[in-house]
């Protein structure tokens, strides 16, 4: 399987791919600029090239992740064309970096229509995707439901994609904290999820799982990661998911707090534990 977990790439690109080797994983995520800022980039393109390289040589698999402040239903026309830009960007990164593709949160909204808002978010990406022929695509993730209710089923994700202009260049990225702080996952209802992912193609064009822990129960919409099985969702409930025949193929990614070691060298090697448990 595909495990690893999110990286700095504080010394570049290539370095932040011999990070996650080093560590024994065999993917990994990472911002591909400043996560807190909507600027555009002007990347080291030799650096990005020599990480795609070195990904290809170590069968490295990899996801970049927009920053923070990305908001698909964003309103604001200023802000809209900074969001369009710096996504925009992200893809270019990504590509260079031969990853699969750059996280995108769905999009969030307080209040109004929620047609509305899923108008604005296809509108966003069809602006962003017009014209781009790279073979990175945007990874809508599904959210939390904090102070919104944008994103939180399979339903919405599989539709927006549909109704897009180029749903060949969206796939889907897959929270399990987020799943299950929305209350969509409660723990129980894991082979119900997985029959409705079946019937709407969504486990098809799944790319990855950020396979995090929660420290809330179900249904309490805080998104707070917690470790592989020390949280509410537990090992039994993730181990059904890291072996799920939908997602063998799939890369898993911790976005969890680091070991003692200041590195998730020992979540990594638990995850696959669980994936290959009998």
């Amino acid at each position: 399987m595909y495990a690893g977990s999110h990286i700095s790439i504080r010394h570049g690109y290539r370095e932040a791919a011999r990070t996650a080797i080093a560590i024994g994983a065999n993917a990994f995520q990472y911002f591909p600029k400043n996560p807190r800022s909507l600027g555009v980039k002007a990347f080291d393109k030799a650096d990005a090239a020599a990480c795609a390289a070195f990904c290809r040589e170590h069968g490295l698999m990899s996801i970049a992740h927009t920053p923070y402040p990305t908001n698909l239903a964003a309103t604001e026309p200023r802000q809209r064309e900074m969001i369009a830009a710096s996504v925009r960007n992200d893809l270019e990164i990504a590509e260079a970096c031969g990853s699969l593709g750059v996280v995108v949160h769905f999009g969030t909204a307080k209040g109004g229509d929620p047609l509305e808002h899923y108008t604005t978010i296809i509108a966003a990406l069809n602006g962003i995707l017009h014209g781009w022929e790279g073979t990175a695509k945007i990874l809508l993730e599904n959210q939390a439901g904090e102070g919104h209710n944008l994103g939180l089923t399979l339903i919405e994700l599989a539709q927006i994609r549909k109704l897009a202009e180029a749903p060949e260049k969206i796939g889907f990225c897959l929270d399990t904290c987020h799943l299950f702080a929305s209350g969509t996952w409660n723990g129980r209802n894991w082979p119900k999820l997985e029959e409705q992912g079946d019937a709407l193609g969504y486990w098809g064009e799944l790319i990855a799982i950020h396979f995090n822990d929660s420290r809330y129960p179900t249904g309490l919409r805080k998104d707070r990661h917690a470790p592989v099985g020390k949280g509410h969702i537990g090992l039994a409930w993730m181990k059904e998911v890291a072996q799920s025949p939908f997602l063998h193929d799939k890369l898993f990614i911790l976005e969890t707090e680091k070991g003692a070691d200041g590195t998730h060298r020992e979540e990594i090697e638990l995850v696959r534990q669980l994936a290959s448990e009998a």
